[in-house]
């Protein structure tokens, strides 16, 4: 729900905007996630658990590395029946400003690939409250990594690993389509063996270039010591930190090898300006790097017009033609 759909006082709905994505999500009522998660049905092994469908098999909290002395997790997401051959793989990254969310709602984001003969997954990041970057693209990495070290125990085609995210996730999938092979990046998570490089990237309405941000016209706040983007790069003023204004953008890392990628804005996003996704678009163009890009006229920062049959439809579509798998219907 957008502040536009809201219809209470303007102060509720920012109290409730736990991530201040200016989206009223599940993401942003964790207490009711971790109600529902844990009201097993055993007549129904998937009911109560993450709103996943009954055609579906969720593996939930798979280990898979370590990041700042921790285990990481993701949520594998499988269809019912096996596949005589490896399936293709797509990996949801959540939104929240890098300082909030949760795998969780990943699940219903990955379903309908998986209906159409992919693999789902969902998978944590470690929040710029515990680590500054490149923390969240470490951990990002070591998730793909994981995926192609154990592809014969689910059965996965290591070629065909694609990544989708919202807002900060849709940075961060941004960065995992540019900087394949950056070692830079690449942390000491796990898995270290294998490549990290993804196939095909549907970004939502992700960051790019702080610079350009910051100072657009009504988004200048962004440059303010606490603000999403200055946590990121560990706080203080964006503008005064140019290194990792560069290190986080992923159109530094641009060229000729980089996968197919599926932007999408809204032309009214209060959060994250357009031209966040139009730079990268105009990038991956110029290093002639199949780039789609979709503004949704009149939409927010995410809201109901991403939810739109045609909307989702497009995301499956160009996944399903990246990869050539023949639609289900």
């Amino acid at each position: 729900m957008t502040k536009d759909e809201f219809k209470a006082a303007p102060r509720l709905f920012q109290r409730l905007d736990r991530n201040r994505d200016d989206v009223l999500t599940r993401e942003d009522f964790p207490i009711a996630d971790r109600l529902n998660a844990n009201r097993p049905n055993p007549g129904r092994p998937n009911a109560g658990r993450l709103n996943a469908p009954d055609d579906v098999t969720v593996e939930r909290d798979v280990v898979f590395g370590t990041g700042g002395g921790r285990d990481l997790t993701m949520h594998l997401v499988l269809p019912k029946e096996p596949s005589e051959r490896p399936m293709p793989v797509y990996v949801w990254i959540h939104g929240g400003g890098w300082r909030s969310g949760t795998k969780d709602g990943g699940v219903g984001q990955v379903t309908p690939l998986v209906r159409s003969g992919f693999v789902g997954a969902t998978i944590e990041y470690r929040l710029t409250g515990e680590a500054a970057f490149p923390a969240q693209i470490e951990d990002c990495k070591c998730a793909i990594r994981f995926l192609r070290a154990h592809a014969t125990k689910y059965n996965l085609d290591v070629d065909r690993i694609a990544v989708g995210g919202s807002s900060a996730g849709g940075h961060l999938v941004a960065l995992l389509g540019t900087s394949g092979g950056v070692k830079a990046l690449e942390g000491s998570g796990g898995w270290p063996d294998q490549s990290s490089r993804v196939q095909a990237v549907v970004d939502l309405y992700g960051p790019t270039d702080f610079n350009t941000f910051v100072t657009t016209p009504g988004y200048e706040a962004h440059n303010r010591d606490g603000s999403p983007e200055s946590r990121l790069l560990g706080g203080g003023e964006v503008l005064k930190k140019p290194d990792g204004i560069k290190q986080v953008n992923p159109i530094t890392y641009v060229d000729k090898d980089d996968p197919p990628f599926l932007i999408i804005h809204g032309s009214d996003d209060r959060t994250v300006p357009p031209n966040q996704s139009e730079l990268l678009h105009q990038a991956l163009q110029a290093a002639k790097v199949q780039s789609t890009l979709h503004v949704i006229e009149g939409a927010g920062h995410g809201g109901p017009q991403f939810a739109q049959p045609e909307i989702r439809k497009m995301q499956v579509d160009f996944l399903l033609k990246t990869f050539k798998v023949a639609s289900p219907e």
